[in-house]
């Protein structure tokens, strides 16, 4: 077998996919590329502090190194940086710290700007040709972006900075280091030469910045959002924030829908647009229908003098007919091989009639609850944006057609108007109509259609491979489970519990020794989508973020990069990724935007399907999330989100949509709040009426970590019930600490006895989770099979997380906890890890006993502790410390259960007689107050 695992091969295709995906939005007198031998001065303080993603569990990637954008430029043989500028910064910034804020999710947006001194940029500018500006912004999860300075808005401090090194440096280039599009007023006003958004591109983020600004690389990226002048542009920015409910009155026109259809002068980049350091023709060769999709030839010729790719976007124009219509929605896209100048290349297209029809939810067609195509003309453009796209053909349908009938699900229960278009003397004005409300009760439909299972016959013998054999049916193997194996199956451990890889956030499956004597193994999943999240220290691979990959508009080159993934996650034993995540960006100021991928749901879904192809490569997947509608951050687990059955479709579902029918989507986690009144973990419509019933999905369906369920619409939520969830078919509550002893204290139990949930219900999602464990790793590592490739990758795993495959497990005690003094390795350089299960959440103390060990009196003996990732405290004992001592360190709050204690000894020459960890403060009672407070 050759050679599967290559980490520069990795580091290449990540560091080609980040440089795809720059978007150069303006390039005055062909500023760039820069000729070789260009003297640089490099302004902003962003340039000491690159940001390879946003904050939160999707960026906590344990890296090896991060290329920042000075450093790339630093290193390059094309590029002179000035010293003395950087200089300048190193000096302020050690008056003026990198601000970590504290806590989750509290980094600050952005970091203190360094105001410039005149003599500074004047001397600058004398010694260098070029400025290059850099402007850094960060958000994440639980802590959206706000209309303010240092956020969405730059700073005084910024725009004084940009105005001076404009004034002195007749080539300017800023670079945007940031998670999401952000104000773009000041480029009028500032006018610099280049501007581009680079986004933020993992650990290869910097050198992709260089291929880019050098020309090795021309960048290709497109918007995959519409730039306005203001916030306050966006249909959603009036019903964006709310701690409560948002009422989605824009309903389908978000972003270049809206835009294209309303107020085409508020744009300054309209959605699709990118420059090149080239030029392109694209002519249209064919265009043709035929009655079930619609085929688009066209030929792009490169008529510029470098080469280069280009993206090609289709857009369908419908008729307005009955349900109004966006002036153009995305329905396919494709980018060309790169093409020397005077080459081309022929693009083909097909559009199935799905992607043009629209939901019809109220009715006023004749066919409610149905993708219909109105009757009427539709019209199709093609070209490099949505604003430029020019006609390349149309048709004509003479009758409606109904494209497929559904059943309505998910409907709003509040009355509530919504934008439409009208047409008034020649032009679309907006005017709103009442939005249909729920005529089917969920929970009707929920009890008319309970499934049916085999009675519970006891231990028959049967095994989870004989399933595999076909020596038994799945419903057959599952009769033997009891109703305290089922209500353990439907319970996910985590985080960082020990019965998978070290330091991931979650487990499932055989979590019970009575489930493990089943053949049941215990699959595992660890945060992304930036990368796999260990929070024991692990090292991964940091990757572009999502609004990076989107603007790539380019599926093999997310195809690629997520192969490599593949392989990263089945290095460290990983099952599945907890992403992509592909929540459509309605507003500008959702923190988690960087996560995401778009404001269409056309690209989004077909960039995901390729990226779960790549990961389907080696037998592991994505948990695509978060299912459905997460729009915001503040109050993430509470807001209720109240939204049309069409819009749903149309925009918050589609993207999932694509990804289960066309990328095979194995794994699904619901969102922490509700829509329509209802928590998307606990929606019967969402998760099997839509998800199942309707596009046929099979897989696993998980909660995000301490999600809530609640009965009926308008209920409140709570964190206990379970039960809901299950009967919605979301299989797996995320997390405990322990699921067969139910330390979650959900109502799982409860409801069984009661008759609110049926064994049936339990054993369809223990169902549904046994499918997906067959198809893992983790199924096969159970039964001891090693492939080639899983030898390999354990000869690929470093020698540091290679000592954490041989952690030492502890439970805790209620009050103190003794660790075995035998247990450490004291050796000079030397790591010993304990993961710890916390009996409740709690204060602690850690206190060791411990001595130099016949050391000369001058020897440092130096020891730190870190729990989890963290430094938690170091300390140095001497030679002449020849009698025990004692030293006390006060630990992280227990919050999660199971956590990390590693200790490093850099010399050796210790003794330890004992070493315990006390519990101080019982803080149970108070967390569970908060939880409650926050429900």
């Amino acid at each position: 077998m050759g050679k599967t695992w290559d980490i520069e091969k990795f580091k290449q295709t990540a560091r080609k996919a980040a440089a795809e995906g720059i978007v150069l939005l303006k390039n005055d007198g062909n500023v760039l590329p820069l000729e070789k031998g260009t003297k640089v001065s490099v302004f902003g303080r962003s340039q000491m502090n690159y940001y390879k993603s946003g904050t939160g569990s999707g960026g906590m990637v344990n890296v090896d190194y991060v290329i920042g954008i000075y450093e790339a430029l630093e290193a390059s043989k094309d590029v002179v940086v000035n010293k003395k500028v950087r200089e300048a910064y190193e000096s302020f910034v050690k008056e003026n710290p990198f601000d970590i804020g504290t806590g989750w999710a509290v980094e600050p947006w952005f970091q203190k700007e360094m105001p410039l001194d005149d003599a500074l940029v004047k001397e600058a500018s004398e010694e260098s040709d070029v400025a290059v500006f850099i402007i850094g912004r960060t958000a994440g999860e639980d802590k959206d972006n706000k209309n303010e300075q240092g956020s969405f808005l730059l700073t005084d401090e910024e725009v004084a900075a940009l105005k001076k090194v404009r004034k002195s440096f007749d080539r300017t280039i800023v670079l945007l280091n940031v998670g999401n599009i952000i104000d773009m007023k000041w480029v009028k006003e500032i006018d610099p030469s280049a501007v581009l958004y680079v986004w933020q591109g993992g650990q290869e983020g910097g050198n992709a910045v260089l291929d880019v600004l050098t020309g090795v690389v021309n960048p290709s990226g497109k918007l995959a959002d519409t730039i306005a002048k203001d916030i306050e542009d966006y249909s959603s920015t009036e019903n964006f924030g709310s701690e409560k409910k948002n009422i989605q009155s824009e309903d389908i026109y978000i972003g270049y829908r809206y835009f294209e259809t309303f107020d085409k002068d508020s744009v300054l980049y309209p959605f699709g647009y990118g420059l090149s350091y080239t030029s392109f023709d694209v002519e249209t060769l064919s265009f043709n229908y035929d009655q079930n999709s619609v085929f688009v030839e066209v030929k792009v010729t490169n008529t510029g003098a470098r080469s280069g790719k280009e993206v090609v976007q289709v857009y369908v124009k419908a008729p307005q007919g009955k349900l109004g219509k966006p002036e153009r929605v995305l329905c396919s896209f494709d980018k060309t091989d790169l093409l020397d100048p005077g080459m081309c290349q022929e693009l083909k297209f097909e559009i199935p009639k799905y992607w043009l029809a629209s939901y019809d939810d109220s009715g006023v067609t004749g066919h409610k609850s149905a993708y219909v195509l109105e009757k009427g003309e539709y019209e199709f453009f093609a070209g490099i944006d949505v604003r430029s796209a020019e006609s390349v053909g149309r048709f004509t349908l003479d009758e409606l057609e109904v494209v497929m009938q559904c059943e309505e699900a998910y409907a709003p229960v509040q009355d509530f108007k919504r934008l439409r278009p009208a047409l008034e003397s020649g032009k679309l004005v907006k005017i709103y109509e009442d939005v249909p409300t729920r005529i089917l009760d969920p929970n009707k439909k929920r009890e008319e259609r309970l499934p049916k299972a085999l009675p519970y016959t006891g231990d028959k013998g049967f095994k989870l491979k004989d399933v595999e054999d076909k020596k038994v049916s799945l419903d057959e193997f599952i009769a033997q489970l009891s109703d305290k194996d089922l209500c353990t199956i439907a319970r996910g451990e985590g985080m960082c519990s020990p019965k998978v890889t070290a330091g991931i956030a979650g487990a499932y499956g055989g979590l019970s020794e009575s489930l493990k004597n089943f053949g049941i193994p215990a699959g595992g999943c660890s945060d992304g989508p930036s990368g796999i999240r260990m929070d024991c220290g692990t090292h991964a691979f940091s990757l572009p973020n999502g609004t990076c990959l989107a603007c790539t508009f380019d599926e093999e080159i997310n195809k690629e990069l997520f192969k490599w993934e593949g392989l990263d996650l089945r290095r460290h034993r990983i099952d599945a990724l907890l992403g992509p995540g592909m929540n459509i960006h309605r507003s500008p100021l959702n923190g988690r935007n960087f996560e995401y991928f778009s404001e269409d749901p056309f690209l989004t879904g077909k960039l995901v399907k390729a990226q779960l192809q790549g990961l389907h490569t080696y037998d592991v997947t994505g948990v695509i999330k978060h299912f459905a509608g997460n729009t915001q951050e503040f109050k993430r687990h509470t807001v209720n989100n109240i939204v049309s059955e069409r819009a749903l479709r149309e925009i918050y579902l589609k993207g999932f949509e694509i990804a289960v029918r066309e990328g095979g989507a194995r794994a699904i986690m619901s969102t922490y709040g509700p829509v329509n009144g209802i928590w998307t973990a606990s929606s019967y419509d969402l998760l099997t009426t839509i998800l199942r019933k309707e596009w046929g999905f099979d897989g696993i369906v998980m909660t995000d970590w301490w999600a809530m369920g609640n009965d009926e619409a308008g209920a409140p939520g709570d964190y206990a019930n379970v039960a809901s969830q299950v009967r919605a078919q979301n299989d797996l509550n995320m997390v405990n600490a322990d699921a067969e002893k139910n330390s979650g204290h959900d109502n799982l139990d409860s409801a069984l006895l009661e008759g609110k949930l049926t064994r049936a219900e339990l054993a369809r999602g223990a169902a549904n989770i046994l499918r997906f464990l067959l198809k893992t790793p983790a199924y096969k590592h159970m039964l001891g099979i090693e492939s080639e490739l899983d030898k390999e990758l354990k000869d690929a795993v470093s020698e540091e997380d290679a000592n954490l495959q041989d952690m030492i497990k502890v439970k805790m005690n209620e009050d103190v906890t003794q660790l075995d003094p035998s247990d450490f390795k004291v050796e000079k350089g030397s790591t010993t890890t304990f993961v710890l299960t916390a009996p409740k959440k709690c204060l602690m103390e850690l206190e060791l006993v411990l001595k130099a060990d016949n050391q000369p009196d001058v020897a440092q003996l130096p020891v730190s502790v870190f729990q989890d990732k963290q430094l938690v405290k170091s300390f140095t004992l001497t030679g002449m410390d020849k009698e025990y001592k004692t030293v006390k360190i006060d630990l992280i709050p227990a919050f999660m259960s199971n956590f990390y204690l590693k200790f490093y000894f850099a010399q050796g020459g210790l003794k330890i007689k004992s070493a315990k960890v006390t519990v101080t403060k019982d803080i149970e009672a108070e967390f569970k107050r908060e939880i409650t407070e926050l429900a």
